[in-house]
């Protein structure tokens, strides 16, 4: 079986994420590893992640996903905040990139910390508007998501590489 893992990461979350998944493949196995590639990469099984940039995917990793046909998906991201019913949102937007020609495995979300600007951001925010409660779980957010991925979130995403590629084998 040959498997392509491409990510896109801003800040090493994503990157974590697809660094544990090719723990997970056997390493014949393993044709791809790494970012957008202009090649034509050929495998039977493609990892594709990303981080979540405005509540969907990437721009390159639009491209890649609209440039698949009849092919094996399994995505994966990382988004600054959030949990399962967001996730599954998110997911729906990332979805209308992917030709329906192609089958789709499994997707698997975790939250991912953020970059320091957007805490200063808040804290500018917050400074100007200092009685919006949105803004202040949105502080207290980046503060939770600082840890992720974590190892809970690593070893969630082992077993669910796990179970994609036993799909592969029935």
């Amino acid at each position: 079986m040959k498997i392509a893992v491409i990510y896109d990461s801003l800040s090493g979350n994503t990157k974590t994420l697809a660094e544990k998944i090719k723990n997970e493949i056997n390493k014949e196995d393993l044709v791809y590893f790494g970012e957008p590639s202009k090649e034509d990469i050929k495998a039977d099984l493609y990892f594709i992640g990303s981080w979540t940039n405005k509540g969907d995917c990437t721009d390159r990793i639009k491209a890649i996903l609209e440039g698949q046909h009849q092919k094996k998906i399994a995505y994966f991201a990382t988004a600054g905040f959030g949990d399962g019913a967001y996730f599954d949102r998110l997911f729906e937007r990332v979805k209308t990139h992917i030709p329906q020609d192609n089958e789709l495995l499994a997707y698997f979300y975790c939250q991912g910390k953020m970059p320091l600007t957007v805490k200063e951001r808040y804290l500018d925010l917050i400074k100007a508007n200092p009685e919006d409660q949105n803004l202040k779980v949105s502080l207290a957010n980046f503060d939770k998501a600082l840890t992720h991925p974590d190892q809970k979130d690593l070893e969630e995403l082992g077993k669910w590489t796990r179970e994609v590629l036993s799909q592969l084998k029935k």
